[in-house]
């Protein structure tokens, strides 16, 4: 696979997002996500590195099956205290201009008519740089801090979403025409009423029959990123997905699902080709082989072990608390994240014990983690996107801004060296001609997505 490598960093609005325990060590700063300065800082320092995107996961329930207790998740401050993604992006736009922001936010526990106008808004404020990953949740706690006994099971929550997205295009895409914002003054008409419809949406889950009360943005629907790896989520991604984000613990599992996912994407009627893939994984980056292995072995020599089971747990639904550091992960079947416990239970090349699984995600979560100089890890990037068939990765941290700062100022270099970056963008370009600039894409919507069908 020849071409640029896309890179977006992953990251959260929290103090422990995928290392467990690190924000203990001197130099990092997460426990900063507080304030403004701690993400325009963040935001510059990926401008300058090519970034296409800065992606913020989100939760909205604490990690509470590890001992059957949120305890392990907020005294390691795993996901806890997290604040809304959203807030700061106004404020790293100011700052930057060509940084694209990618969203979290969960179709089951939010209405889509008063959503569809927040990311409106940001994609107005952005000049367009605004991408939603579209998630349906999977924390119990959430389900029942927002008002339900127990989660909508799994793949309904899929059907929710569905309809979820069909409300948005037509608000997005449908409600206002194209030249409905006239701005004549001399009239007296800012828009023609009759541009603007009412978008008269009844169905099993959302009754929304008005007009959308935004104008439209310079992306009328922001780019759609999808992280579903179980086969609804798939073929919910193959509908919607424009970027699909993988995770997993080698780069043959990722290969699965990315070869699953194109199949569906083909399936669907479109171009498997069209649909962006990340893969995630953290890259410890230093001047030497053996210094960046050293770094990495400090790293999960201090990393915490409860931390990281917590983590798993809120992930799968399955608590390890009581089980031994001998036992192997046995699959079962939850309404939590399914790929999340599937990525390890069936990898095809060796059996997860307990202790493996925390030692490997104390640092990175469920994604690999690459050490060495940037010539290393260059080669690694390469061979891992050629195996799982990716076109660019989703960059976890260790320690904040330290991670970002060293790939930025030194496997970046390398990769441009090699020819595997992308050529920047100017000022106004949006995410999506961004991210398809190579079939020319423009800042809609393409005619052959889903959505493209609301347009009158």
């Amino acid at each position: 696979m020849s071409g640029p490598l896309r890179l977006n960093a992953f990251a959260m609005a929290c103090v422990g997002h995928q290392a467990a325990g690190l924000w203990t060590r001197p130099e990092d700063r997460s426990a900063d996500y507080r304030t403004l300065r701690h993400w325009t800082d963040l935001a510059q320092l990926l401008e300058r590195g090519g970034f296409d995107a800065l992606f913020l996961a989100d939760v909205l329930g604490t990690y509470d099956v590890y001992g059957g207790s949120r305890d392990a998740a907020v005294r390691g401050a795993l996901q806890v205290p997290v604040n809304d993604p959203l807030a700061a992006v106004s404020a790293m736009a100011a700052v930057t201009s060509t940084l694209g922001f990618g969203l979290t936010v969960t179709t089951t526990y939010e209405q889509p008519y008063s959503l569809a106008r927040r990311l409106t808004t940001l994609d107005h404020l952005t000049e367009g740089r605004v991408a939603w990953n579209v998630v349906t949740g999977y924390l119990d706690s959430a389900a029942r801090n927002l008002g339900f006994s127990a989660q909508v099971a799994h793949d309904e929550r899929y059907d929710v979403a569905e309809e979820y997205l069909e409300v948005c295009y037509k608000l997005w895409e449908g409600s206002w025409e194209d030249d409905a914002v006239v701005r004549d003054a001399a009239a007296g008409v800012y828009a023609d009423p009759a541009k603007v419809h009412d978008i008269a949406h009844h169905g099993r889950y959302f009754d929304v029959p008005g007009a959308f009360l935004c104008e439209p943005s310079p992306q009328r629907t922001p780019v759609i990123f999808q992280a579903g790896s179980s086969p609804r989520g798939q073929e919910f991604a193959a509908r919607h997905a424009e970027c699909v984000f993988v995770i997993a613990p080698t780069a043959a599992i990722a290969r699965r699902s990315v070869d699953s996912l194109r199949r569906a994407v083909a399936e669907a009627g479109r171009d498997p080709r069209s649909v962006a893939v990340y893969a995630g994984l953290t890259a410890v980056v230093r001047s030497s082989d053996a210094e960046a292995r050293a770094l990495l072995a400090d790293y999960r020599e201090h990393a915490s072990r409860e931390g990281a089971l917590a983590l798993f747990g809120g992930w799968t639904g399955v608590d390890l608390a009581g089980a031994a550091p001998t036992d192997t992960l046995q699959h079962v079947t939850t309404d939590a994240n399914r790929s999340a416990l599937r990525s390890f239970t069936d990898d095809p090349d060796r059996e997860w014990t307990v202790e493996d699984l925390a030692r490997f995600v104390a640092v990175g979560g469920r994604g690999p983690v690459l050490a060495g100089s940037p010539q290393t890890v260059a080669d690694e990037l390469e061979e891992f996107a050629e195996q799982a068939d990716v076109d660019g990765f989703n960059l976890m941290y260790a320690t904040l801004p330290g991670t970002f700062a060293d790939v930025v100022d030194h496997l970046v270099p390398e990769l441009e060296r090699r020819g595997r970056t992308a050529p920047p963008v100017a000022p106004g370009t949006t995410l999506r001609e961004r991210l398809g600039r190579e079939r020319g894409a423009g800042p809609r919507l393409p005619a052959d997505h889903v959505g493209a069908t609301h347009r009158r």
